[in-house]
């Protein structure tokens, strides 16, 4: 890959930033990257340098950047039609939502495009009170839905709810966390059943006792990648249909064999949903958001409704080059094997450095939670903060996540070779030794 401009450029570039876009666009870093050019797991900025990406756009590039399957089925499309609305029939469209039909659990076969999770989450939400005729919703505490009104008030961290809560349809029952587990450590299947009892406890005392749904991230992304302990998605799925009510899963982080062994992160715990929402790495970066449901709840929609950008056909095309490449890849068996490598070398690292507290995570989405000290177990966004400059220094790119801002989230590319792998890990491993250096 060519080297970016340099000099002067960067510098116009990030005082531009901070002059002409809202002050809360806030990028990473206390001197922001200026990206420029990207192909597969690397990215270079306006310098020249170059950088494993292990972040992949918060997990949209979900094959790697630019790859060329998608880069060429865009190209063409854009030059044949690259615009409709939902008020016309194109043959992208409706190949999109033939394949995801054929990926979905069973019974999921109807498919309404939109441009971003957010959406997707308020088209499913919607369609939820709409086939129940009820209006309030469940979510979990440390939730992360999205930025509109609606998804604001689903979310449950209070940096990301720019308002106070405007939606009052909205309750949160109390969220598995093992690490933190308020009830036992380790956490373990009684857990489990205390969590059921505080979501019931939640529908019988804080609604009417008639919910339309409960929505959750089968792993909490914003949350910090926190895994619910075993079975306990198959108990609320169980708790919110004995109330009458549906139930969501969020698949925008945890979609597309992200997760490793399955298509969706629902799988794991053998749950069909109702609604299922997706987004993020769909399209391998293009702006696509997808609710999908069965023959029966897709009815309910009654009121006429559009969708001006939704099922654009470039975004289309993307999603069926993107899907065509995934299937034949077999991301799943992928995400599973080279994330188990990737695992490994991460748990090395917390065995060595006391203030990674936990290494968790499935398939390709992968969280290290620092700590302050293994004893007091205290979050600590001073390590984290010194973890994302350190691993920059060090060229890679990772995230940030966690109600305290302290879990290390990476979720690269999930064609990312093994070889790629252990050069990152090499590189996290150097990072490691700057943090520790610190203290």
């Amino acid at each position: 890959m060519a080297s970016g401009v340099a000099g002067a450029t960067v510098a116009d570039a990030r005082a531009a930033h901070s002059e002409f876009l809202f002050p809360c666009v806030t990028p990473y870093y206390r001197e922001p990257l200026v990206l420029v050019e990207a192909s597969g797991v690397r990215v270079i900025d306006a310098e020249g340098r170059e950088y494993l990406d292990l972040f992949a756009g918060i997990l949209t590039t979900s094959i790697g950047h630019c790859h060329p399957a998608v880069v060429e089925r865009v190209r063409e499309q854009v030059g044949r039609l690259g615009h409709t609305s939902t008020l016309y029939v194109t043959a992208e469209q409706v190949g999109a939502a033939r394949r995801l039909a054929e990926l979905a659990p069973p019974g999921l076969k109807r498919t309404f495009f939109t441009n971003s999770g957010s959406e997707a989450v308020e088209t499913a939400v919607m369609l939820a009170c709409m086939y129940t005729g009820r209006s309030e919703v469940i979510a979990l505490r440390r939730a992360y839905s999205g930025r509109t009104l609606l998804t604001s008030n689903i979310t449950a961290h209070a940096a990301w709810r720019p308002l106070p809560s405007a939606v009052a349809a909205v309750k949160h029952a109390l969220a598995p966390y093992p690490y933190r587990c308020p009830f036992k450590v380790p956490c373990d299947e009684e857990c489990v059943e205390a969590y059921a009892c505080d979501l019931v406890e939640v529908i019988e005392t804080m609604t009417n006792g008639r919910p339309a749904a409960l929505i959750v991230e089968p792993i909490q992304g914003v949350g910090g990648f926190v895994v619910p302990p075993p079975g306990y998605l198959k108990r609320a799925a169980e708790i919110i249909r004995s109330y009458g009510g549906l139930f969501i899963s969020d698949e925008v982080q945890t979609g597309f064999g992200r997760t490793g062994r399955y298509w969706w992160g629902i799988q794991h715990d053998g749950v069909v949903p109702d609604i299922m929402v997706m987004a993020k790495g769909i399209a391998n970066g293009f702006p696509v958001g997808a609710t999908i449901t069965t023959d029966e709840i897709a009815a309910a929609w009654k009121s006429k409704t559009i969708s001006t950008f939704g099922g654009n056909p470039v975004s289309m095309a993307a999603v069926e080059a993107t899907l065509d490449v995934m299937v034949r890849e077999d991301v799943p068996t992928r995400s599973e094997t080279v994330g188990a490598r990737l695992r490994q070398r991460l748990e090395a690292l917390a065995a060595e450095y006391e203030w990674i507290g936990e290494v968790r995570g499935r398939g390709l989405m992968l969280g290290l939670e620092l700590v302050e000290n293994a004893k007091s177990r205290a979050p600590s966004p001073r390590h984290a903060a010194a973890f994302l400059e350190a691993s920059r220094e060090e060229g890679v790119l990772v995230g940030l996540g966690g109600l305290y801002g302290n879990v290390v989230r990476i979720g690269p590319s999930m064609l990312i070779t093994e070889a790629e792998v252990d050069e990152a890990a090499d590189r996290l491993e150097r990072a490691c030794r700057r943090v520790a250096a610190q203290w």
